[in-house]
């Protein structure tokens, strides 16, 4: 690969990185007033009984979807057919799954609701799961052709939104049942934003004729892709389901308002995914294991520096933070800033897997596996440490974040290891520069919560947190080639 082509890759990249920004502030802007609603109106155990159903149903759409969230990009790639038809053949089978698993769901709702508490309502859950799922291709399609901006536009503007007006007015006409109805909402308007954009790019399948036989090829060829989603998609929801066996629903709905709130810098690098694998894909095809190293590790550092930031704002006011949603969640505090932790320290582990997919799969899934099984260990170790301890809920439900910290530590270790033996290139996106921001951020952060008022605290603290962690990194943690993220023409 030429240096051209090189700094091509780059500033696509960087334009992902520049529109995500955008969409971390919306999805803010649209995830706090709903956890405000949630926590403040409905209660803490009705978020804990909506954060258990929604993982049944989350899983479920991620099964159906077959890792076609990174696997269509090869398949656009390699593949020689009309584009169109080959992100229908792919709507197509996950449409087929999502239709005969959300009749199951919808015949045995046992796994969304254990504690068999919910209404007639409550039982159109199952319809999410369709939406949620094709949702993933559109959005991976439009990300081949290098628009994220309706990524942002579905995920961080229509989707929270709807889930924040949609749960404000249900609460008046179906309180019982307002969460849930207004996540089967917030799934449905997310996809149809998305549907005119693939209009735009794809145009209408030509000749489109599908085959039983050509679908089930499609099928075996993602499974490899959609074991590894679902192995890092559990990985997010596996505290939920083990802290709903071992703990209450108070600590279930404490964790689920921290980890939505540690979830929105986790933005950062789902955003970057579908721009990286096509990047990545070139280069395998022209054997470039250098330029996918620089790619790799230009992404990591990318957002590892920005999620540190963020952890940094939300985490040293966490008190203040989780106050806002209610009086109930301030003990999640713990919670919130291992949650935080968990997300910088998973960045390797992210960009590394997103190359790993496509040169060493079964490596990868082996990896990921294992990193389950130690989530398991830590998690449940930590809960009954806790209980022993005589500790209440909310320290169940640190030990979970601390649980999944530790397991995304080990697998950002050993991702990045086997991809650095492959390329034959070091894969490591930390640096130490990164320390030497922190530390004065650190510092204000300690004075504002020391000092100042919560509100001023949460008004004026996070902006200056921010403030000065950014314009240190930028200073002495930003090369020429980091600052192409702020640089829409590279080449001034």
């Amino acid at each position: 690969m030429t240096e051209a082509e090189h700094q091509k890759d780059i500033a696509a990249l960087a334009k992902g990185g520049r529109t995500n920004v955008l969409g971390f502030v919306l999805r803010l802007l649209g995830t706090a007033p709903f956890l405000f609603i949630a926590g403040r109106l409905y209660g803490v155990e009705a978020l804990g009984r909506y954060a258990s159903a929604i993982v049944a149903v989350e899983l479920i759409a991620q099964i159906c979807a077959l890792g076609q969230r990174r696997g269509l990009a090869q398949r656009l790639a390699e593949e020689d057919g009309h584009p169109a038809c080959i992100v229908a053949d792919g709507m197509l089978l996950t449409t087929l799954l999502a239709v005969a698993a959300g009749l199951l769901l919808f015949a045995f709702p046992l796994p969304m609701f254990p504690a068999g508490q919910y209404t007639a309502w409550d039982l159109l859950l199952p319809l999410a799961i369709l939406p949620n799922a094709l949702t993933e291709i559109t959005l991976a399609a439009l990300a081949y052709r290098y628009d994220v901006a309706t990524t942002v536009r579905a995920r961080s503007l229509v989707e929270p939104w709807v889930l924040t007006i949609g749960a404000s007015a249900l609460l008046v006409l179906a309180p019982e049942s307002g969460l849930t109805m207004a996540y089967l909402m917030a799934k449905c308007a997310a996809f149809a934003v998305t549907l005119v954009p693939l209009y735009r790019s794809y145009g209408l399948p030509q000749q489109w004729n599908p085959h039983p036989l050509r679908l089930w090829k499609t099928a075996l060829a993602s499974t490899p892709l959609a074991v590894a989603d679902l192995v890092e998609w559990g990985t997010r929801r596996l505290d939920i389901a083990i802290l709903g066996a071992f703990a209450s629903p108070v600590a279930v709905g404490v964790y689920y308002a921290a980890q939505q709130i540690a979830s929105l810098p986790q933005k950062f690098k789902t955003s970057f995914e579908p721009i990286l694998g096509p990047v990545i894909t070139r280069s395998i095809k022209d054997k470039d294991y250098a330029g996918i190293a620089r790619q790799v590790c230009q992404v990591g550092f990318w957002i590892t520096a920005a999620q540190l930031g963020v952890a940094l704002a939300l985490g040293i006011p966490g008190a203040g933070v989780m106050g806002l949603i209610g009086p109930e969640f301030v003990g999640g505090n713990g919670a919130l800033n291992l949650l935080l932790l968990a997300e910088v320290v998973a960045a390797t582990a992210v960009v590394s897997e997103a190359a790993l997919i496509y040169l060493a799969r079964l490596r990868n899934l082996v990896i990921s596996i294992g990193t389950i099984v130690l989530q398991v260990v830590f998690t449940v170790g930590g809960i009954l440490l806790v209980k022993d301890m005589g500790l209440n809920d909310k320290y169940a439900a640190a030990a979970a974040a601390g649980g999944l910290m530790l397991a995304l530590a080990f697998t950002s270790i050993a991702k990045s290891l086997v991809l650095g033996r492959i390329l034959g290139q070091p894969v490591n996106n930390w640096r130490w520069s990164l320390v030497i921001a922190a530390i004065p951020a650190l510092a204000v952060g300690a004075a504002a919560t020391r000092f100042l008022p919560e509100w001023a605290e949460l008004l004026l603290g996070i902006p200056l947190i921010l403030g000065i962690y950014g314009w240190v990194t930028w200073h002495k943690g930003f090369g020429p080639e980091d600052r192409v993220l702020f640089r829409k023409n590279v080449g001034g």
